[in-house]
């Protein structure tokens, strides 16, 4: 306790650190205040009954999650940071597809900020659509005969203003996201979805304790799901080594080389980038449906993309490996490395340098990026099942594989940051393991 007391202490002693996190705060409160100033000609009141009626096993409800509850609450924010990345998503799989996304993708700095760019209109056209079927859902909404928009206001100019509201919301939030990774402690994306989750932590918590029929199995079952997590958390942060032999090399009087050295091929390469965009395009459905608040067809097609619906975690699960095959294909390239190798006269043992060389470090990689992917998978739909044993709704989607990795990774990646500025400045930091410390390398 003392040395972690320490460790908070230091952080206020460097300037530039006391700096970047004050600023962080800062950008986290405007988030939350934004998430509740509803929009215009929505009545909160008749907002507030209409969605205490509604089923939190939806994917609204588990979007509402993940915005920290401004969809609920209609907000300015209401959209949260998702199309932002779905664009992402988009561009990056058109980057592996597309000769003109590819070339871009290897211009360095002139071809990252076109793709920026790219993603921003892109960010502008998702919100776009998006924001038009949050109005036609909020002119839908009734309690008591009341619509919770009145009706002199309905119509073009109600839907105009809440695309423009929204979508303004989503690039503000864009913005802000980009503000906290340049002058912040980072990850500013992550950070604000971190936020949004926590800030439903408490009355989930209230929800689980009055509405639970059985609150002992309650407790066991998410007992168990902490445990599951925390395993599956440390088992994808564990790594594969490929040593690697540098030839010796002499250079005048100097003799270069001559050393082993390691590949770290991580269990787990994509961290939890594969549960936001799998994530990200479960929400796509949803998004669609809102445009056919009056179709018994549509509102019947819905029940299969509730999050507790198998044929939900079933094609959740399958994007959740595919992403992170994806994923780490676009963070890890073989073929780089191996002509890295060769140029800097290094081989694996038993391998010819060049392709061979690539494709003995792309066998490996897939296979212990299998186990992974899978692990992910499986944490991910956790709450499908876990909410047929007590557990509320609410809970279950927070505390659930997706919410849970999402903050356990978010917060790892967060105190790495930190970390690495304490021990910039010499300074102790939170994480005295090598194996911790060495992840911020």
């Amino acid at each position: 306790m003392a040395r972690l007391s320490e460790s908070f202490r230091n952080i206020f002693k460097i300037q530039e650190l006391r700096e970047r996190l004050l600023f962080t705060a800062g950008i986290l409160i405007i988030v939350r205040l934004g998430a509740h100033i509803t929009l215009p000609g929505v009545d909160a009141h008749l907002l507030a009954r209409a969605e205490a009626s509604q089923s939190a096993n939806t994917l609204f409800g588990l979007y509402d999650l993940f915005v920290g509850g401004a969809f609920k609450n209609a907000a300015l924010f209401a959209l949260g940071i998702m199309p932002y990345i779905s664009s992402s998503i988009i561009l990056q799989l058109l980057g592996a597809v597309v000769p003109y996304f590819q070339k871009l993708s290897k211009e360095g700095e002139e071809g990252r900020k076109k793709l920026t760019q790219l993603t921003r209109y892109g960010t502008v056209l998702v919100a776009s659509m998006q924001a038009w079927g949050v109005s036609v859902r909020l002119t839908s909404l009734t309690v008591e005969a009341q619509p919770i928009v009145p009706l002199e206001i309905q119509g073009i100019g109600f839907t105009l203003s809440t695309v423009i509201f929204l979508t303004a919301g989503t690039i503000l939030m864009m913005w802000l996201g980009e503000q906290i990774t340049e002058r912040g402690i980072g990850n500013g994306i992550s950070l604000i979805i971190f936020i949004g989750i926590i800030a439903r932590f408490p009355q989930s918590l209230l929800d689980q304790f009055i509405l639970s029929e059985n609150l002992v199995i309650a407790i066991v079952v998410v007992a168990a799901m902490v445990v599951i997590v925390g395993g599956v958390v440390l088992v994808t942060q564990g790594t594969r080594r490929i040593p690697v032999q540098y030839a010796k090399r002499v250079v005048g009087r100097k003799v270069y080389g001559g050393v082993t050295q390691y590949i770290p091929l991580r269990v787990n390469t994509a961290g939890v980038m594969p549960i936001i965009f799998a994530q990200a395009i479960m929400f796509i459905p949803s998004t669609i449906l809102t445009f056919f608040p009056e179709s018994e067809f549509m509102q019947g097609l819905s029940g299969y993309f509730q999050y507790t619906s198998y044929t939900y975690a079933f094609v959740y699960g399958l994007l959740i490996v595919f992403f992170t095959y994806f994923y780490t294909a676009i963070a890890f390239n073989p073929k780089d490395v191996a002509e890295n190798m060769q140029k800097q006269g290094g081989f694996i043992p038993g391998i010819r340098p060049g392709k061979h060389t690539a494709d003995f470090i792309d066998n490996i990689l897939t296979r212990i990026t299998l186990p992974g992917s899978v692990f992910l998978a499986v944490i991910a739909i956790l709450p499908t099942f876990v909410s047929r044993f007590g557990v509320t709704p609410s809970f279950a989607q927070f505390f659930g594989g997706t919410s849970l990795l999402i903050m356990v990774g978010v917060a790892l990646d967060t105190l790495q940051q930190v970390e690495s500025h304490l021990l910039m400045r010499h300074y102790d930091g939170f994480m005295k393991s090598g194996k911790l410390r060495g992840r911020s390398r």
